[in-house]
């Protein structure tokens, strides 16, 4: 079996330089390179040939769950784990939904971090042990959303961020400088809008999500 490569993304050196010990450690694991920002990250992910990516939920300027969703659209063969402090199904929830194959908090051990990359490896999903205890009918639910895409929301949180700025009015370049994003990046959002909406042209998009009230409802 080939040596799993791994990137790390977190603002704390320390945490960083913890896990990379645990990961180089293990068996056939290996930390090829490390970002502390979101954007840092993507532009790691360019140039590094890439297994897995492990990243905190909370960083500067490209947030989490909004790197996860530009991995997914990007680089789709690459798995991600969310290593985060937050305990809120409310995060677990979002995690899943933007594509993570895990979600492990930071006070779950390392062992649970060296099983959470194997599992993912192989295929399956991860979820930190207290998941597991606390929220279980809620993960039913979750697996019920994904399984009937018509009862929840089709777009993703980029996709509702594009369809905001489009609505207040804004170019594909004005909106790739407001998000840090690139322009190709924003016209890759707007086609998969269009195609969840099933409507063709821009204004079109625009006009629906006015009627129907659903700017207003975006967080």
């Amino acid at each position: 079996m080939k040596t799993y490569r791994i990137v790390l993304a977190d603002d704390h050196a320390m945490l960083r330089e913890g896990i990379r010990g645990i990961i180089n450690a293990a068996d056939r694991m290996e930390v090829v390179g490390e970002a502390a920002d979101g954007l840092e990250l993507i532009r790691l992910l360019k140039k590094t040939a890439t297994d897995m990516a492990i990243l905190d939920i909370s960083m500067p300027n490209l947030r989490g769950i909004e790197a996860v969703e530009e991995i997914k659209a990007h680089y789709p063969e690459i798995k991600v784990l969310i290593l985060s402090m937050h305990k809120k199904k409310e995060y677990l929830q979002r995690v899943l939904s933007a594509g993570a194959e895990g979600f492990l908090l930071k006070d779950d051990t390392g062992n649970e971090l060296v099983n959470a990359i194997n599992t993912i490896r192989k295929g399956g999903t991860f979820l930190s042990p207290i998941f597991l205890k606390q929220y279980s009918q809620d993960l039913i639910d979750i697996c019920r959303d994904a399984a009937n895409p018509g009862q929840r929301d089709p777009l993703s949180h980029r996709e509702r961020q594009v369809l905001r700025l489009l609505v207040e009015g804004k170019t594909s370049k004005e909106i790739a400088e407001l998000l840090f994003i690139s322009i190709r990046t924003v016209q890759h959002h707007r086609a998969n809008i269009k195609k969840k909406l099933n409507l063709k042209k821009t204004v079109d998009v625009v006009k629906y999500a006015i009627s129907q009230d659903y700017i207003t409802a975006l967080p």
